[in-house]
């Protein structure tokens, strides 16, 4: 594909060490123009607490450099953190985008969670809902859509300039790929997915969304196409898409349900909003029973 023409964007990262997510302030440096990718609202599961600690740390960022956040983009709707979108959206007036797989995502899980007619699955709780192909600025920075589904029906990967932030299809080159046995989920789109990543420019700075270094290593946000070619564990040495999607199934197999899938989810697929208070001005989750043996 040849070296980017885009400008770089500079990178800030965030790492909440709780969940192993990590959140980017991406912008021009010029314009002051940016976007928030992949925001973390804190969730204190035995107490059911919100806070916004991680959230307040960006907006921090944002605020001393003066930048003007546009957007705020959602690589996907995850199960292993709640999303910050509709806190920093109300504060920074920015617009929520995420795939439009979204609809599919959300079509399934109200079901799972017995969500009523006031919850409307069409994706309209985001402002954008982009598709493969699409493109769009931050500030001068131009910026790609591809969808790369598998981990998830609504999975994308934004290629800001020359950086590429790529949810969760491919993890640090020594832990590997994201799990497929999501509901929705599948390892051959997966491996797809992954392929269109590896043929992106040589040159492409690589952003992931997680890191699990447990005591062996920093946490470690960056990686590139190299690294993920010559050293990830389930992609290196030329692995075909048959041996991959063997290796993917054995290993989903041996995962536990993430912990904060439930609370995640019902926040996730409102674009990062809280359920609507009951009348006596409390808010709840609720717990479907016996309905998260993952793959279906």
């Amino acid at each position: 594909m040849g070296q980017t023409p885009y400008p770089q964007p500079l990178v800030e990262a965030f790492f909440d060490r709780d969940t192993g997510t990590f959140s980017y302030v991406v912008y021009d440096e010029v314009e002051g123009a940016a976007a928030i990718i992949d925001p973390v609202l804190d969730y204190e599961p035995n107490g059911a607490r919100i806070g916004t600690t991680s959230a307040d740390a960006m907006l921090d960022f944002v605020r001393e450099r003066r930048l003007k956040v546009e957007w705020i983009l959602e690589t996907h709707a995850h199960a292993d953190h709640l999303s910050a979108a509709g806190y920093l959206a109300d504060i920074l007036h920015a617009r929520i985008a995420i795939g439009r797989g979204i609809v599919q995502v959300q079509q399934r899980f109200k079901t799972m969670f017995g969500l009523g007619e006031e919850f409307v699955a069409d994706g309209h709780q985001f402002d954008r809902l982009f598709v493969d192909g699409d493109r769009f600025n931050i500030g001068s920075v131009q910026a790609q859509v591809i969808a790369t589904p598998g981990h998830t029906d609504d999975s994308l990967t934004y290629v800001i300039g020359d950086a590429a932030f790529i949810g969760d299809t491919v993890f640090a080159a020594d832990t590997g790929t994201a799990r497929a046995d999501f509901p929705g989920g599948d390892a051959h789109r997966l491996y797809a997915s992954i392929q269109k990543i590896l043929a992106l420019p040589e040159d492409t700075r690589i952003f992931l969304c997680h890191d699990y270094p447990g005591n062996k290593r920093d946490a470690q946000p960056q990686t590139s196409i190299a690294e993920q070619r010559e050293q990830n564990v389930h992609l290196k040495d030329g692995t075909d898409e048959a041996a991959f999607v063997a290796l993917r199934h054995k290993r989903d197999a041996t995962l536990p349900v993430p912990r904060l899938i439930l609370p995640a989810l019902q926040v996730n697929i409102r674009g990062g909003r809280l359920p609507e208070p009951d009348a006596n001005g409390i808010r709840y989750f609720r717990l479907p029973l016996d309905q998260m043996g993952i793959a279906s």
